[in-house]
């Protein structure tokens, strides 16, 4: 089975609840002499996917993610489409990366786990 988000071919581990799917249309426009907007479409909509969040990873889980992320600006990925209702491919890049660290092994003092781990992909239109 396709995990919720692929990215560069790498499946994901499935997200908490509350990711958001946004559209973006964007417009080149202005308005005329009577004031009235007027404008088109310009290139494709483009997409973003928000809030993606997982509750608890372990160290190991979230450095995977952190250096896939890490060793390239632009990913591809692999997510399904609101508008077709099939899985689509995109060109994004990832924006902050947050997560609380949660469990702390008592002989390293190093992060075990962490939680809260969130990252946002936002298309880059090509």
């Amino acid at each position: 089975m396709q995990n919720f988000i692929t990215i560069n071919g790498v499946q994901l581990p499935q997200p908490k609840r509350g990711l958001g799917l946004h559209i973006a249309t964007l417009v080149d426009s202005a308005r005329n002499s009577r004031g009235v907007v007027v404008g088109q479409k310009i290139g494709r909509d483009q997409q973003k996917i928000e809030n993606v969040e997982w509750g608890v990873l372990t160290a190991k889980e979230w450095g995977d993610i952190l250096k896939i992320l890490d060793a390239n600006f632009y990913v591809m990925v692999t997510y399904p489409d609101m508008v077709t209702g099939r899985w689509i491919t995109r060109k994004m890049y990832c924006g902050d990366r947050t997560a609380e660290v949660f469990k702390i092994d008592k002989n390293t003092g190093l992060p075990t786990h962490y939680a809260s781990c969130k990252v946002n992909f936002i298309d880059v239109g090509e």
